[in-house]
């Protein structure tokens, strides 16, 4: 008798295996084949951050079965926006383009892709009128809020500081952007109303680009405000050097409360010794990912843009163990 439920058993498997490749061809096919996704990593070729970005689009890309074109920007919005139109051109099912050159810049050449049949979608800074225009039609945003990115990640310095009312803090960053501005207006709007005297310095475009510039800055600024307490930085990359720039300022671990953004293998090892103390997180692998997923699937179902909050999770010595390993892979 169990002879025969295993020969039978055995019928059956070979039926089905017979079976199933025919089943299963329709289901296995890439969701992503035949697409090409254009994808603005916003940042220069191995920047700290942008790299984090490209390394999450690549495995979604890798995932759905589409082709994938890198575009880097040096964070720039108007390459940003020349990248964009050179993307446009090439006619491909989408583009993903990073928010920081703001609505109105975006708008006139968002209608002329959206028209053309060229997906659209943002991460990193909304576009929130264009949003508002085409999400019914993919256009979707991955990103957290700036506002309350800025606010979250000053308050817990403050905290975490223990600096006293009408201490000076140092603030490098980017408010005159029209949506990404929002977070360096926040922090300094947190900071003010705490009662600390606030020194802001504004992010140039050619130290953005390269953050090896940004030595200067830091050094000469403490060199004339020794009674400086806190550095708030606006940016992941910068971040992720400020060991680098307060060794070169002759300063300690420990001397100085420092707070960012953004996690790399080079800021996970500045926390780890003691450079950086707090650092707001807003997971970029997620935004590469879903970015080009976002694409995909609007283009294969028609699914609406989504709305999606990437991150917001404070990093800091206590739990930079566990995140450190895959800071290290370029995946936090």
């Amino acid at each position: 008798m169990m002879k025969k439920i295993r020969c039978l058993m055995m019928i059956s498997a070979l039926a089905l295996l017979t079976l199933c490749p025919v089943a299963l061809a329709g289901q296995l096919e890439p969701l992503g084949k035949g697409l090409t996704v254009w994808y603005d990593t916003g940042g220069p070729v191995g920047g700290p951050y942008n790299t984090i970005v490209q390394k999450g689009a690549m495995q979604a890309a890798a995932d759905m079965g589409c082709t994938l074109k890198l575009l880097y920007s040096d964070w720039n919005p108007e390459k940003m926006i020349e990248n964009f139109k050179t993307a446009v051109a090439a006619r491909p099912a989408g583009v993903v383009i990073m928010g920081h050159p703001g609505d109105d810049a975006y708008a006139p050449f968002v209608k002329e892709a959206m028209d053309a049949g060229v997906l659209v979608t943002c991460v990193d800074t909304d576009l929130p009128k264009i949003r508002e225009e085409y999400q019914s039609k993919g256009f979707g945003v991955l990103d957290t809020d700036p506002d309350i990115m800025g606010t979250n990640m000053t308050r817990e310095a403050l905290s975490r500081s223990g600096i006293e009312k009408g201490s000076r803090v140092f603030v490098w960053g980017q408010k005159v952007l029209q949506e990404r501005g929002r977070r360096a207006r926040a922090m300094i709007r947190t900071l003010e109303e705490a009662g600390m005297v606030v020194d802001y310095i504004e992010i140039s475009p050619e130290i953005s680009k390269d953050t090896a510039l940004g030595t200067p800055i830091v050094t000469g600024y403490l060199a004339s405000h020794p009674d400086c307490k806190m550095m708030l930085i606006d940016h992941g990359a910068l971040t992720s050097q400020m060991e680098n720039f307060l060794k070169a300022a002759g300063v300690g671990p420990d001397e100085i409360f420092v707070g960012g953004f953004s996690l790399s293998p080079a800021t996970a090892t500045a926390i780890e010794h003691d450079y950086v103390d707090v650092v707001l997180e807003m997971q970029p692998y997620l935004l590469g990912y879903f970015g080009v997923a976002q694409i995909v699937l609007t283009k294969r179902y028609g699914f609406t843009g989504l709305k999606i909050d990437t991150g917001g999770g404070m990093i800091t010595k206590e739990n930079i163990h566990l995140i450190a390993p895959l800071a290290k892979r370029g995946i936090r």
